[in-house]
Order: C-alpha cells, then structure tokens, then sequence
C-alpha cells in the first residue's frame, strides 16, 4: 500500500512538474510574443528570410488610334541554384544543358559546363547565367535540360524586371517623359509618364526571399504571396501620324539651318487635344534627339508673334481700328536718344494702315500704335493683358510649365522702355504652348481650352476609367468684333503680298498666322535670333492650330520665321489636307494567305507596311515580324490584342515591334 502510495506520489510530482514547465514555456512564448516579438521579428527580416516588394507592370501609354507609345518589357535574369540539384540529376543533364545555354547565349559549350561545374563544386545557390533575356528567350531556356525540373529539382531561377520601352523611339519621348523613384521614396516626374504616374504605377506585390549570400536573396518559391496588380493605361491625345509629320518636319528645318534646338506643336482647335509635339535639341555630333520639353517648359521673349496681342489690346480698347494710318518712320524708331526700334525692311513701309503693321509685321509701326495710345497711361495696356490671361500658366497636367511674364507699371523695375518693347515682344515672356494656346483661342471664336495630352485612363480590356473632356480655361478673350479682326489679319499674313509669310501662299490650303523673328543674345556681339510661325488651317472654320518655334539658326543660311518656321507648318497643313492613309494599303490576299498557310515571309512574299495582327495567334505573327528582320517583344499570352505600330505603317526603318496578347 505504501509502495503504490509512493508511486502515485511521485507521478503526481512529474505531472505537476511537466505542467509548470508548460506554463513557464508557454508564458514565455507570449511574452515575447507581446514584448519581444517586433524585435525578433525585426531580426528575423534581417537574417535569411525577408518579404519583397515585387513592382507591379506599369501600365501602357497609347496613341488616340491605339499605337503603343510606352510599354513595360519583362526581362528575365536566369540563376542556377547548384545545391538543390541531386548529383545524377547533375550529372545526366549538366552536358545537354551546356550545348543548349551555347546555342542560345552564343558563348562556347566548354564555357557553361565550367560555369555549372564551378557552381556545384562552391555550392554556389544564385550563380548568374543570363542577364536581361526577352520573353521568347526565357520561354526556351525553363525548358532546357535539367532547368525544366523546375525551383528544387533543376534549380531553376527566374528574376524578372520589367523595362521601359518606346516602340516608337525617340519620337515624342520627352512629351512621354519618364518617372524615377528617389530614396526618399518620392518621385521625379517627367512629361505623361509622371504626370499619371499613379494610375500606371499599380499595386505592388510581395514575395518571401531567403538570403544566401552577402546582398543576393533567392525566392524561395516562383510564386508571389501577394500577386501585384499592373498599372492601369493612359490613353493620349497623339496622332501617329501628325506627330510622325511634325517630328521629321521639325528635324529637316532643323538640320537645314543648323539651328540649335527648336520645337513643334500641333493642336485641335475645338478640344484643345495636342496632336503631335516635337523637341529637338542638337548634340556636340551635330544631331537631333528629344532633349528637353522646351515646348512646355521653354519660356522665351516671342518677338513678333506677341503683336497680335498689342493688337487684341488696342482692338478691345478701341484706340485704333483696321483703318488706322501710321507713319513708320522709315523704319526706326528712337527712344530717349540711344534706344532704337528697326523695321526689317529698310526705309520702313511708309504711311500704311494698322492691318497691313501687322501683316507685314512693322516693328516700328506697331510700336507707334501702342506707345502713342498709351504712354500717358500704360497701365491700361497692361491691365488688358493681363485680362485675357497673359500672366498666368495654363495649369497643363504636364508637369514643368514655364512661368510666363508681362509687366506692369506698378513693378519695382518698370521703366520708360517697357510699354514700348512689350508691343513687338521684347520685355514679355511666354512658352510656345503658352502662345499657341492663345492663338488657338482666336481660331476657337475666343474660347481659351487647356491644352490636353491624354483623353481617358483604361483598363487592359479597354474599358474607360476615367476620361478627360475638354477644358475651357475662359470662353471668351476677347469681343467677337476684336476676333474678326484678327482672324482677317492673320489670313493676310499669308494670303496678301506684302504679307510676311506670304511665301507658304497656296490656293489650295488657307492658312492663317503670324511670323516672328526675336533677337537673343542681343546685349552682346553675337547677336542670334528666335524664328517662329503660330497660326492655324484651315482659314476658315480651322481644325488644328500650329507652333513652330527654332532657336539660332545659322544666320549666314537663314533666319526669318518666314522661312525657317513656317514651312514647317505648311508641310503638316498639307499632310492633313490632303489626309494622310489612316487605313492599311496592303495586299490583304497576301496576308490572308501567309496568315492561313502559315508560311514564312522571304523575297517571294517581302512587305513594306505593317499587317493588322489583331487576333492571330502569337507565334504567326512573330513568324512573320521575325523573318522580316524585326525584333519581336511579346506581353502575355494568347492571341494579339494590340501591337506597336498601327496597321499600314511603313516598315522600312522598323527595328522592334511589341504584341500585347490576351
């Protein structure tokens, strides 16, 4: 009895003992659970797991016709984990992979079976492969032997980035712009791609990664814990095809007069819809690329162009009408015995009436109009201006807008030369957007809209998020009295003789404007000039307004805007009048027969425009693309949902295509 009372004592001992011991573990547990557990967690984040942030695919910027602009290529990185792999797993497949990593990578078989055996022999978890394969490439490699394994039995690694590309390459990128992410986790926002940076950026994922080597952190699975969710699409105002115009046009001038730098912007009068915007600068070789968006943020003295405004001003104020004579001085003005306002034409134009100042654009006699009629009260003139909106920016959702300048009298450094250098645009600052808005304005009946790059955000299916309608900043600049007016000077600018662009005159395409040629650099030795035409086309009841503005051209070829800016207008005028194919030309047979046989594309069956791809199979039309010498970038899977370059486009000069699939 004794002997089992003992007994039962003592297992009575190790349970209460057992049970202490759990509580003591278990209270632990909680309290570090509750006091320590950011701590260790924090600790744990810093040894060999942590959790990354996986970037979403940023969304893709669109032309209005449905041409990719801006895309986000997946590019894979290919890693070897050489401890997973089992050694006769290693050993049977490690020369068949060498050959096919050889044929693919182009380096020697030798080379990767050192590569792979160097691997295994320094238990080397992350050995690098290849750097930035595109889509189709790392298709075929996760299928080599052993790679085709998978994660733990092949050691097989993907890493993928996605990479900026823009199908169209340099055309527009600067209205494209980019956005870049700063350590402080804000961003620097350029052109479209930061102004909607939010709607392309998407939601970022996560995904567990195990450290395996000082800064190299391997996934531990090819899945995501948290899927990230792609940016949505911008789609933008652009016209392919007035923006491939605008560009080359721009550039011919450009090169033709060794100019500088200089830019182009075309605009639907009614909406507001930029259209096509072009900024070229030149480099240290003597070429042209997208280097700054001076069409935007480039606020300069506009010279002659900024007439029409004085004009507008005195119009609406009622000191001078159409039929105003002014004597021009034969062509100079002088202003406190030193300062002087030349005409362009020697000898000045005589006595001539206000419409022909300004349609042969007399700096001297525009001069006279505005000083004689308000240098008893100049600010009256500058109130006017101020009134139609001169000094404020448009607020465009680009970001970077050039601050624009018109003086006043009541400024602390107003002088005597301010009201008459303003009237023939010196003194004044404006960005060419600035100016053109404007214009565009009096093309508009006085209805002043904001300038818009995109028209809606989408999702990938199309359907519309969130759409951009016309803004109308001021429905009216100005009396319709003053607008037609000026809507019939700036028609005789082109269309009477004496005109200054006079030399664009074409029966058949009625445009309207004015020229512009700006002195810069003027207090030194070296003066250049500022050559500009802004107007609009048609004359009457017009489509598009237009801007052109080239910054120092060579003065010993040519530096009037008559002949350095405007013909650049005109040549896109006549690619919208004479309606440039907006549907494919090609030989639909022919690509219904290489569609259905599937044939591949060699002298017999050579294309010069682009097929509509739009729901064949991948794999047909990368066959095709391919065989024509095009790189080929595909997004997804299936059929082709969208693709790059619009159907009929010249393939000539085409290198790179993207296929968006779905």
């Amino acid at each position: 009895m004794n002997k089992q009372h003992n007994i039962m004592s003592r297992s009575y001992l190790v349970v209460f003992i057992l049970f202490a011991l759990g509580v003591s573990v278990g209270y632990r547990l909680v309290s570090l659970q509750l006091n320590d557990g950011a701590k260790y967690r924090k600790m744990a984040e810093k040894g060999s797991i942590k959790n990354f942030e996986i970037v979403p695919v940023r969304g893709n910027i669109y032309a209005e016709d449905g041409s990719l602009l801006a895309t986000s290529v997946s590019k894979y990185s290919i890693h070897f984990d050489a401890v997973t792999v089992s050694q006769r797993v290693f050993d049977n497949n490690i020369n068949a992979l060498s050959d096919s990593l050889s044929m693919l990578l182009g380096k020697p078989h030798e080379y990767y079976r050192g590569l792979l055996r160097k691997a295994r022999k320094n238990k080397n978890r992350y050995q690098l492969i290849a750097r930035r394969l595109p889509f189709n490439d790392y298709q075929r490699i996760k299928n080599f032997p052993m790679f085709r394994l998978g994660g733990v039995r092949g050691g097989f690694i993907m890493d993928r980035k996605f990479v900026r590309d823009l199908p169209f390459g340099k055309i527009a990128e600067r209205t494209l712009g980019y956005e870049k992410q700063k350590p402080d986790g804000t961003y620097i926002k350029v052109g479209l791609e930061g102004a909607y940076g939010v709607t392309l950026r998407g939601q970022p994922g996560r995904q567990l990664r195990q450290r395996i080597a000082k800064k190299q952190w391997k996934p531990l699975t090819n899945e995501y814990q948290q899927e990230p969710i792609d940016g949505l699409d911008v789609w933008t105002t652009l016209d392919t095809n007035l923006q491939d115009v605008a560009h080359h046009a721009l550039l011919e001038s450009l090169e033709k007069y060794e100019a500088e730098h200089g830019t182009v912007v075309v605009m639907e009068t009614k909406t507001g819809a930029v259209k096509a915007v072009a900024n070229l600068g030149r480099t240290d070789g003597d070429k042209y690329y997208e280097k700054l968006n001076y069409a935007v943020g480039e606020a300069h003295e506009p010279g002659s162009t900024f007439k029409l405004f004085s004009m507008m001003a005195a119009f609406e104020d009622k000191v001078i009408d159409t039929t105003t004579m002014v004597d021009t001085e034969k062509g100079k003005l002088t202003f406190y015995g030193k300062y002087h306002v030349r005409d362009s034409k020697r000898g000045g134009y005589g006595v001539i009436p206000a419409s022909r100042v300004f349609e042969s654009s007399s700096n001297t006699g525009v001069v006279k109009l505005i000083y004689e009629h308000y240098k008893e009260n100049p600010s009256q003139f500058t109130d006017r201006l101020l009134a139609i909106g001169l000094d404020k920016p448009l607020g465009i959702s680009i970001s970077g807008e050039g601050q624009p300048k018109i003086p006043h009298p009541k400024d602390a450094d107003w002088d005597g030369l301010d009201l008459p250098w303003m009237a023939f645009g010196y003194g004044v600052m404006l960005t060419p957007l600035q100016t053109l808005s404007y214009y565009n304005a009096v093309a508009n009946n006085g209805e002043l809209v904001m300038p818009r790059f995109a028209a809606a955000v989408k999702t990938l299916d199309g359907a519309v998020v969130e759409a951009f309608p016309k803004q109308v900043i001021n429905p009216a600049i100005c009396s319709k009295e003053t607008l037609g007016k000026l809507q019939n000077l700036m028609e005789g600018v082109v269309k009477n003789k004496w005109g200054t662009a006079h030399n664009i005159y074409d029966e058949t395409l009625a445009i309207a404007g004015k020229t512009g040629t700006c002195q810069v650099d003027y207090t030194t030795d070296n003066v250049q000039y500022v050559s500009s035409f802004v107007g609009y086309f048609p004359a009457h009841n017009p489509t598009y307004s237009c801007i052109v503005v080239v910054h120092k051209p060579n003065k010993r070829i040519g530096y009037y805007g008559n002949v350095v800016a405007a013909p650049v207008v005109k040549k896109i005028a006549q690619a919208v009048i004479h309606d440039i194919p907006k549907q494919s030309t090609l030989d639909v047979a022919k690509i219904a027969s290489l569609h259905e046989n599937k044939l591949h594309v060699d002298d017999e069956y050579a294309l010069e425009k682009m097929p509509d791809f739009r729901g064949w199979p991948a794999m047909d039309a990368v066959t095709i693309l391919e065989n024509l010498g095009i790189e080929v970038s595909l997004k997804g899977k299936g059929k082709v949902y969208r693709q790059s370059h619009k159907p009929g486009t010249v393939l000539k000069k085409t290198k790179k295509v993207t296929l968006t699939l779905s």
